[in-house]
């Protein structure tokens, strides 16, 4: 993750320079690091939304349940969660063609960066594993959550990105998912409802009202 960080340091600069990686227009690239600053803001917005929901014996897990998936999920996603999402043309999964961002630079990818790219796909990866985690709270550890994100993040959401995103079987049939409809929402839905489904109701669950800790956290995060 410090790897890339530096490298979007990077494109910074050569954004500010005169001269950019042929094929890589100034205006989509701008547009598009925008972008990836609001959609990662989405994740510590979603903690301020379940942190609100929940008693308050809860707010504390609950909140960094969605804020250590920017840490698992996106240093996973930069290890080989990319390369399996967007590497190669194989229908069901990707290849090792960007392990360890091997080949990702600021050479164009469309008309932005690659890394820039790279960065953008990541925000999605990191809050789908999030929204998994307010079908978690009370059901599961914290421990075994970040087991089951950095396993899920891997065997289920990086071929599915890259069955619709990456080019594989759907994308093939013709399938668009212009805002993760299909790889974020309904790929985060069933995996909560096969999590609660497995884990059973939580331990309070018709014996304890499970009334709204801090509503203004749940304003602010749904505002965010």
């Amino acid at each position: 993750m410090e790897v890339a960080l530096v490298r979007l340091f990077l494109l910074f600069l050569a954004l500010a320079g005169p001269a950019m990686a042929e094929g890589v227009q100034a205006g989509d690239t701008a547009w598009m690091l925008m972008s990836t600053a609001l959609v990662l803001l989405m994740t510590p917005a979603l903690a301020f939304f379940y942190g609100g929901l929940v008693p308050q014996k809860n707010v504390l897990n609950t909140m960094m349940m969605s804020l250590a998936s920017l840490g698992v999920v996106g240093i996973l996603w930069v290890v080989c969660g990319y390369s399996i999402a967007f590497g190669g043309s194989h229908p069901l999964i990707g290849d090792t063609s960007f392990f360890l961002l091997k080949n990702v630079g600021l050479e164009a990818k469309g008309n932005i960066p690659h890394l820039l790219f790279m960065m953008f796909q990541g925000t999605f990866a990191v809050i789908t594993a999030a929204l998994i985690s307010g079908a978690v709270i009370g059901r599961m550890r914290f421990e075994a959550y970040l087991l089951f994100i950095a396993s899920w993040s891997l065997l289920v959401y990086a071929p599915m990105a890259h069955w619709v995103w990456g080019g594989g079987w759907l994308a093939g049939m013709g399938a668009l998912d212009f805002a993760g409809g299909t790889v974020v929402h309904i790929n985060a839905g069933i995996a909560a409802l096969v999590v609660t489904l497995t884990l059973g109701p939580r331990e309070e669950h018709g014996r304890v009202a499970m009334l709204p800790h801090n509503v203004p956290f749940v304003l602010l995060g749904t505002a965010l």
